[in-house]
């Protein structure tokens, strides 16, 4: 099965500014390689700073590469036409992290959820108010929230409205950039829950962005775990995830446990023992 999106060699160099002189490039991807394929459920895995950003804005034509290139479907980003390039737009949809500063405040909700159906789509009017009707009771909203501004629902309704944005244009490939991160763990398993359900029934991959081993677990087939801008490790999701890399590693010694551990016991000593009282309290300190 031929890839839905590949990076090949990329590479991504800033410049820095100086006051005297310039300084040398700062290089942040050095040789990345990756791949989606369709229908696959793949995370990207890294500590603040690793490039995950960095790469996802490469990977969605956001950015030029310093070297290497992005394909998707086999065509290089760079020589996509206009129309290609819209169509490509239409088939890559992202989440971001943080729901309130991806809406505008202003518009009603309806409008925020039909924005790609007007500028990617040939719908009319009445189409795309069925559409966007059809959206919210996908994700689990009823149509008449359309009417609604952001402020007046809740921070995991925004991110549902969010998601319902994403699928508007039948996405192949939906890219969750720490997408329930600044949600409570009620809220993040119930936003896993709907995008697991939605990937099955729509077929599209996703391509899950996260430095959280335990939703890599509920929602992703393979990962990949970057560090200092590379690519250092890939490997297949199963019950559970034995990451070999160092950072792999660190990564998994950072999961809390579900429930903090209890003290082991300690055996008192016998009332009227050296250091204990009649009432058989310790004295204080």
């Amino acid at each position: 099965m031929s890839a839905l999106l590949t990076a090949e060699g990329l590479c991504k160099s800033y410049t820095r500014p100086a006051l005297i002189r310039t300084l040398p490039p700062c290089e942040v991807l050095s040789d990345v390689n990756l791949s989606v394929a369709p229908g696959e459920s793949l995370a990207l895995l890294g500590r603040s700073g690793a490039g995950k950003s960095t790469l996802v804005r490469l990977l969605l034509g956001l950015e030029q590469p310093s070297r290497g290139r992005v394909l998707f479907r086999g065509a290089d980003l760079n020589s996509l036409d206009p129309a290609q390039r819209r169509a490509f737009r239409a088939k890559v949809q992202m989440v971001f992290q943080d729901s309130v500063g991806a809406v505008n405040p202003r518009h009603r909700i309806g409008r925020i959820v039909a924005e790609p159906l007007r500028h990617l789509t040939p719908l009319d009017a009445g189409a795309r108010a069925a559409k966007v009707a059809d959206l919210l009771r996908a994700v689990g909203l009823c149509p008449e929230d359309a009417e609604k501004y952001p402020a007046q629902v809740s921070g995991g309704q925004l991110q549902r409205v969010c998601i319902a944005r994403a699928l508007a244009t039948d996405p192949a490939l939906l890219v969750l950039d720490e997408a329930v991160s600044n949600l409570d763990i009620l809220l993040q398993g119930q936003i896993i829950d709907l995008i697991r359900s939605l990937r099955q029934a729509r077929g599209m991959a996703l391509l899950f962005i996260t430095h959280d081993l335990r939703l890599v677990r509920l929602l992703c087939d393979r990962v990949a775990v970057m560090e200092a801008g590379r690519i250092v490790e890939t490997g297949v999701v199963e019950r559970r995830l034995h990451l070999q890399s160092p950072e792999g590693r660190a990564l998994q010694e950072a999961i809390l446990p579900a429930a903090p551990r209890k003290p082991e016991a300690r055996a008192m000593p016998p009332i009227g023992s050296p250091g204990i009282g009649a009432a058989g309290m310790l004295p204080a300190d």
